[in-house]
């Protein structure tokens, strides 16, 4: 306690928990140790990255020696361009782009109307319908390929892209990850208010529900396109190398009786940087979104 407060009247000095509510305010400044952790975390983080840009630097008989290259070499271009030609990764890119990202926009879409319904409305059997909803999340996705490769035949979408986009127009985790959100994120009292000044449903939903869901929806959006852009199962059974995805393709570099580890390194660290340029382009947003959420909340 301050000389100051020792000098006013007992019930006028500040309690403990008064001085900690009264601090709150106060900016917080990370220590040295802080800062060695976060370096420490971020050194492990970008070390699979860094082992792979220079491994796809380096010649393969490189590669096999022992100790193994620790810094770049002079090959980095010409394997780039050996895995973009080998796996014909131009037509690959092209496709992962337009499935990742019809995945995500209808994902984030889709979720967020049935987040909003499960969360702010009622109807009946509403908590059975959760209840199914989560229980697919458990349910091995490798039990649905065969059926759902039978489904895809019966359709002539053999090969096709749309066999790659249909099964994941909207995931369980979505919902419930938006539903989860807007249950605290959106006051159940400024939806009725909505309803009391005439708005419809589609207004309400525009107006209301999308500014209120903004951060949770670029989260999801973010983790909806890593994983449809790393996607490998279901694309390899249901794509061939003539219409396929990224993964699908890089999935070429490594057959052969003596596979080019450098040029597989390569073509894996194509198949990186459009994550990283997403990454980089929207990652400010996205932290900002999330940062504005938890203020909110």
């Amino acid at each position: 306690m301050t000389t100051s407060e020792l000098t006013l009247p007992p019930k006028a000095r500040p309690t403990r928990a008064r001085r900690r509510v009264l601090g709150a305010g106060k900016q917080l400044h990370a220590g040295p140790v802080t800062y060695v952790v976060l370096a420490v975390f971020a050194l492990v983080s970008l070390a699979p990255l860094v082992w792979t840009a220079i491994a796809a630097s380096r010649t393969d008989r490189r590669l096999a020696q022992t100790p193994p290259p620790l810094w770049f070499g002079g090959n980095l271009f010409s394997n780039l361009q050996a895995a973009w030609d080998q796996a014909g990764l131009g037509t690959a890119m092209v496709n992962s782009v337009f499935v990742a990202g019809t995945i995500t926009v209808s994902t984030v879409l889709f979720a967020t109307l049935a987040g909003f319904a499960f969360a702010k409305l009622r109807f009946r059997f509403s908590g059975l319908l959760l209840l199914l909803t989560i229980g697919t999340m458990m349910i091995p996705p490798q039990l649905a390929v065969v059926p759902l490769y039978l489904w895809m035949a019966d359709l002539g979408w053999s090969n096709q892209l749309q066999t790659v986009i249909l099964p994941s127009l909207v995931t369980a985790f979505g919902t419930f990850f938006m539903r989860q959100y807007l249950v605290q994120a959106l006051p159940s009292e400024l939806v009725e208010a909505a309803r009391v000044d005439g708005a419809s449903s589609l207004r309400i939903v525009w107006h209301v529900v999308f500014p209120a869901a903004r951060p949770a929806m670029a989260v999801l959006g973010l983790l909806t396109f890593v994983f449809a852009w790393n996607d490998f199962l279901w694309p390899i059974i249901a794509l061939n190398q003539q219409n396929p995805t990224v993964q699908v393709a890089l999935n070429s570099l490594g057959t052969g009786y003596v596979p080019d580890q450098s040029v597989i390194m390569a073509g894996a660290l194509l198949g990186t940087l459009p994550l990283l340029i997403a990454f980089l382009l929207f990652g400010k947003q996205i932290v900002g979104g999330i940062m504005q959420g938890a203020i909110k909340g």
